[in-house]
């Protein structure tokens, strides 16, 4: 089982360093550096305590800036690995997978941050009429980060998928196996207009017991 929230010493040295405060690690590492400008830097713990019956954990990982950014790894207070999320700019991006107390797979996120600098940004957004075809769209930017992707549950005790989701621009999507079985049941309800050569051959045989016709056979 592996503890992560380090047994360290805690310094406050202005007058001899760069950073404002910072933590020794058991191995010697720098942790939890704050610069003097009282912002985050590099490598990080946090530790959050239980509280109103939602469970504690720990967390590790870069900070720049002030923001998170890169690998962030999240820990029970038991020690277990339950989740390795992915941040820009603070906000969470990529693929993010979660993990259930045995280590197996439950569920992974897509997001897309947003750059908290900048007022509006750019999305390629891949174009449903057009497979493997993408379109760039301009969104305001709110500065966080939104569903962007396909997001997956997984049956730990298979590893099988048994649910799936696709968001776009933080908008749930409808399913396309659904949306392909209303589109086959709308198309099959439509009566299919008769070729003109078989109307003329029904019209033309109309009122006839037996009708006679070439199929193409030979022989008898």
């Amino acid at each position: 089982m592996r503890l992560i929230f380090f047994i360290f010493m805690l310094f406050s040295l202005p007058a001899f360093s760069q950073w404002k405060s910072y933590m020794i690690g058991v191995k010697g590492d720098t942790l939890n550096k704050v610069d003097n400008k009282g912002q985050k830097q590099g490598k990080w713990v946090n530790h959050v305590d239980e509280l109103r019956g939602e469970p504690g954990f720990e967390e590790e990982g870069i900070y720049l800036n002030n923001r998170k950014e890169g690998i962030w790894r999240l820990y029970s207070l038991n020690g277990d690995l339950t989740g390795v999320e992915n941040y820009r700019w603070g906000n969470k991006d990529a693929v993010c997978q979660y993990f259930n107390p045995s280590g197996a797979l439950i569920r992974e996120e897509s997001w897309r941050a947003m750059n908290p600098e900048k007022l509006y940004d750019t999305i390629e957004v891949e174009d449903i009429d057009h497979l493997d075809h993408y379109r760039t769209v301009v969104v305001k930017n709110e500065g966080v980060a939104i569903k962007h992707g396909e997001w997956k549950y997984y049956d730990p005790s298979t590893g099988m998928i048994f649910k799936t989701e696709n968001y776009t621009l933080g908008k749930l999507e409808k399913p396309k196996a659904a949306a392909a079985t209303r589109d086959s049941a709308t198309t099959a309800s439509k009566s299919v207009a008769k070729p003109k050569e078989v109307l003329d051959f029904e019209k033309k045989n109309s009122g006839k017991k037996k009708v006679r016709f070439r199929d193409g056979a030979t022989g008898y």
